[in-house]
């Protein structure tokens, strides 16, 4: 069973309020998201996963940003902390792949255990040498392949553990220069080049269930629309990359994107996005949200159907096993 509405929110604080209920229990989002302001204990982080899907009467998906290092909600001292991605396939050297594994399946099981069961990585965007900060260290390298190899296994071991993985930032936003929570980047590279590096990764992780857009222009398609708006761009993910699953805006409220929120979602879906993300948490702007957004079409109802149906049993694990063996990838004592 999935929701009828084309979107995912967020909600205000840490414990679902009457009027946020009501409206979830009517809109029927697809799913929502967690954020820090939505964190106190494991304990009341259940509560909450358990309020948001017994208020829509099924078991809708439940995403966070658990990336580890910089990006990641739920920290110390009730969860792990992690390095930066970037440092930690530095450190890993040959055996990032597995190390990055071994991590993701900590993380995951840690999800899990506060009922959360989707996760927005991998990070399969591309470093480089201009790529600003605020994504930087998020990378796994600055090589399509290595890119790739460390990608794939954090998806796979996310899946492994029962959480699906939301690859991110479609077709790639390695070459943003800007920090797309304030500025709109754009990208000036040639096709073939770009066919050739930043879109590889994402084409070699096309059977995944779910992505997320990039808000960047990439002049050589589209010189006025981001990707998340953009038609052109839609149609290369979907043609050229190849990517048929569930497919999601990056959050509405970055400002990148230009116009109301209204706006920005109509366009996006006007583009071809099939779910509009909205992380803020503000009553307001998900009414709006939801009016732009409406119910999802036919042929996102389907993708959404086959994403969620890749939820499985998680494996069992010994945690204590895995740390030491990431710990050991890393040449440092065991990670606690």
């Amino acid at each position: 069973m999935i929701g009828r509405g084309a979107a995912i929110f967020g909600c205000e604080g840490p414990v679902l309020t009457a009027q946020e209920a009501d409206f979830f229990r009517e809109y029927q989002p697809f799913g929502f998201i967690i954020f820090a302001r939505n964190v106190e204990t494991p304990e009341q982080l259940r509560r909450l996963t358990h309020d948001l899907r017994d208020c829509v009467g099924r078991d809708a998906p439940i995403l966070v940003d658990q990336e580890g290092g910089r990006v990641q909600r739920l920290r110390a001292p009730h969860w792990r902390e992690w390095a930066t991605p970037l440092d930690t396939v530095a450190k890993a050297g040959a055996g990032a792949a597995r190390a990055m594994a071994l991590r993701s399946m900590i993380i995951a099981a840690e999800l899990r255990d506060v009922g959360i069961d989707a996760n927005c990585a991998p990070v399969a965007d591309i470093a480089g040498p201009t790529t600003h900060p605020f994504l930087l260290n998020r990378c796994y390298g600055q090589d399509a392949g290595i890119v790739t190899k460390v990608a794939r296994a954090v998806a796979d071991a996310h899946l492994a553990m029962g959480v699906l993985p939301v690859v991110k930032h479609m077709p790639g936003h390695g070459r943003s220069v800007n920090d797309t929570h304030h500025d709109l980047p754009r990208v000036v590279i040639d096709r073939t080049t770009l066919d050739a590096t930043d879109f590889a990764p994402f084409r070699a992780l096309a059977d995944l269930p779910m992505a997320m857009t990039a808000h960047i222009v990439f002049e050589a398609y589209d010189q006025a629309n981001p990707a998340t708006q953009s038609a052109e761009m839609i149609r290369v993910i979907r043609e050229d990359i190849g990517f048929s699953g569930l497919l999601m805006t990056d959050d509405l409220n970055m400002q990148a994107l230009a116009g109301s929120l209204a706006e920005r979602t109509s366009r996006a879906m006007a583009a071809g996005c099939d779910i509009a993300l909205h992380c803020k948490g503000d009553f307001a702007e998900m009414q709006a949200v939801a009016r732009a957004a409406g119910d999802m079409t036919d042929d996102a109802r389907k993708r959404a159907t086959s994403a969620l149906a890749r939820r499985q049993t998680p494996n069992a694990i010994d945690i204590a096993a895995l740390e030491a063996e990431f710990s050991a990838l890393l040449g440092e004592p065991r990670h606690g």
